[in-house]
């Protein structure tokens, strides 16, 4: 055999060895219960950049690595219902989205728990610290609260005259509360009037868009589950009321919203799976840190912008990861 030959096969040998050990130590395939908080289309980018790098690590789905999706379709009750059916199911690791990780990690100690998309997982009691977060959950911070500023300065940009804000937030989700503070603040900052939009259900959002009687100049959506559920929703009512909108994702300005600023939520959960393969090769999740995101996406819906009669600016435009046409 050849030299290159026999240290390609090596090196073969040497990246698979851990995934055969475990199958061998535990006498079947690793099970991964994925509990996303939305719709497995709303995901769908997601879930993908997750599935595809699991497999550039060796887990390939269906053949090394079984994964057992469960979608709450922005529900809350159902988190309860779909960690514990995890837990009966005796799964080996569960990747959850933010909104879901505190019921979770209510039914199970043991499991370990990798979240990649988290808002603040300190102040909300899910690990010790970032660096050490201790327990049996760890995953990716998106960092929500401390954009939002960023956010407002887009819209300023975008919107020179504006002056009077309003903030559509489920307060039923205390990260959505949270954010709603931060841009709470960052307007008062900016000497900005503001409204705010509570709910909690679905049908709370027709009513919260008819008390905007007194007008706005544009909405800010806090991301949380049951927005992202009724994202099409939410976009339609502003666009009846000619409200432009700042969202997190890019998920809501393919659904007609005008624009998103926010971490790269395919590249978290890209990173999530490196999480999971850490922990499917013997790492402990309370010792790997709580990670926060280096790569932020700035998207811009130019049909959305055309419909409302406005002109994005070219300084704007120049710094958009992507307009959307």
């Amino acid at each position: 055999m050849k030299r290159r030959q026999f240290i390609t096969l090596l090196g073969g040998a040497a990246a698979a060895w851990p995934l055969g050990a475990y199958a061998q130590h535990t006498g079947k395939m690793p099970v991964i219960g994925f509990l996303g908080t939305t719709s497995a289309s709303g995901w769908a980018a997601w879930t993908a950049s997750f599935v595809q790098r699991l497999g550039e690590l060796g887990w390939i789905e269906g053949r090394t690595v079984a994964i057992e999706y469960r979608w709450a379709e922005g529900r809350s009750e159902r988190y309860v219902e779909i960690a514990a059916e995890f837990v009966r199911l005796k799964v080996d690791i569960i990747v959850a989205g933010g909104n879901a990780v505190p019921e979770t990690k209510q039914a199970t100690s043991t499991i370990p728990i990798v979240f990649p998309i988290g808002a603040d997982p300190v102040d909300a009691g899910l690990v010790a610290s970032l660096s050490r977060p201790g327990g049996n959950v760890t995953g990716l911070s998106v960092q929500r609260a401390d954009t939002a500023g960023k956010r407002l300065e887009i819209l300023r940009e975008i919107l020179p005259g504006l002056r009077r804000l309003a903030i559509l937030a489920n307060i039923g989700f205390p990260d959505s509360v949270a954010e709603m503070s931060s841009v709470q603040a960052a307007a008062r900052a900016l000497g900005l009037a503001v409204v705010n939009l509570e709910i909690r259900r679905g049908e709370d959002i027709a009513p919260a868009f008819e008390a905007l009687k007194s007008g706005a100049d544009a909405l800010y959506v806090c991301g949380d589950a049951l927005v992202n559920i009724n994202r099409v929703r939410i976009n339609t009512l502003a666009a009846t009321l000619r409200l432009p909108t700042m969202h997190i994702v890019r998920e809501f300005v393919e659904a007609g919203g005008l624009i998103s600023y926010g971490p790269s939520y395919p590249a978290l959960f890209r990173r999530a799976a490196e999480y999971v393969d850490k922990i499917l090769r013997g790492a402990k999740p309370g010792d790997i840190p709580v990670e926060q995101p280096t790569k932020f996406d700035l998207f811009i819906n130019l049909t959305t912008a055309k419909a409302l009669g406005l002109d994005i600016p070219a300084t704007v435009l120049a710094r958009a990861d992507e307009v959307i046409e």
